[in-house]
C-alpha cells in the first residue's frame, strides 16, 4: 500500500492494482509559508543563496524570465534581489540601456537593460554584473529585474511587492519583514 498526494489535491491510496481517493480535510496552500526573515538580520557585505522556488517575471503580456535556479542576494536593510540565469531569460527582449552603468562597492560594475516587448519599452528595468568582483562571481551575467517596472513578478505564485524608491530592486514577499531602505528619508540608513 502507498499514499500520495494526487494532482487534484486528494490523497490517493494504492493497493496493488486498485486506487482510492480521499479528499483532504484542509486545502493545500498555493505556496508554502516560509520562516519569517528580517532584513536587519541579513549580512553586510551581502550574502548569496541559491533559491529553487519558481521565480517568474512578466511584462506586456510576455514571460520575460522564469526559473527554479535563481540566486537570492541578501543585504542588510534591503529586501532580497533575485538574480536569474541568462538561459532562463528571454534575452532577445533585453537591450543595453543608455547611461547604463553604476558601481556597487561589493559586486562591482553593473550594466542596465531596457526590456522591450513590441512597442512597450521599460527603461532600465533590469541589470546584470558582466564582471562581478571575485566574491560575487556566481552572479556573472545573471539578470535582476525591478519589480516596479514589470507588470508582475512572482515567487512560487506569490506576487511580490516592489521595494520603495527608484534605486534598489528588492522583492518583498510574505516572509520578508522591514523596515526597508529605499523609501523617502531612508537614504542615510
Amino acid at each position: 500500500m502507498a499514499r500520495t498526494l494526487a494532482s487534484d489535491r486528494e490523497w490517493a491510496w494504492c493497493y496493488e492494482d486498485e486506487v482510492y481517493l480521499d479528499p483532504l480535510d484542509e486545502p493545500v496552500p498555493r505556496f508554502t509559508p516560509r520562516t519569517a526573515e528580517s532584513v536587519w538580520d541579513y549580512p553586510r557585505p551581502p550574502a548569496m543563496r541559491e533559491d529553487d522556488r519558481h521565480v517568474r517575471v512578466e511584462c506586456a503580456g510576455q514571460v520575460v524570465a522564469e526559473t527554479r535556479r535563481a540566486v537570492r542576494v541578501l543585504e542588510t536593510s534591503h529586501p532580497p534581489v533575485f538574480y536569474i540565469p541568462p538561459q532562463d531569460v528571454r534575452t532577445e527582449l533585453l537591450f543595453p540601456a543608455v547611461a547604463s552603468r553604476t558601481w556597487c562597492e561589493w559586486k562591482g560594475p553593473a550594466r542596465y537593460w531596457d526590456v522591450i516587448v513590441g512597442d512597450d519599452v521599460r527603461a532600465r528595468a533590469a541589470w546584470s554584473y558582466p564582471r562581478p568582483e571575485p566574491g560575487y562571481a556566481p552572479l556573472a551575467d545573471f539578470f535582476a529585474f525591478y519589480p516596479s517596472r514589470m507588470d508582475r513578478c512572482s515567487v512560487d505564485g506569490e506576487e511580490v511587492t516592489a521595494q520603495e524608491g527608484d534605486f534598489y530592486g528588492g522583492w518583498i514577499t510574505a516572509e520578508v519583514h522591514g523596515p526597508f531602505k529605499g523609501a523617502p528619508g531612508t537614504q542615510l540608513w
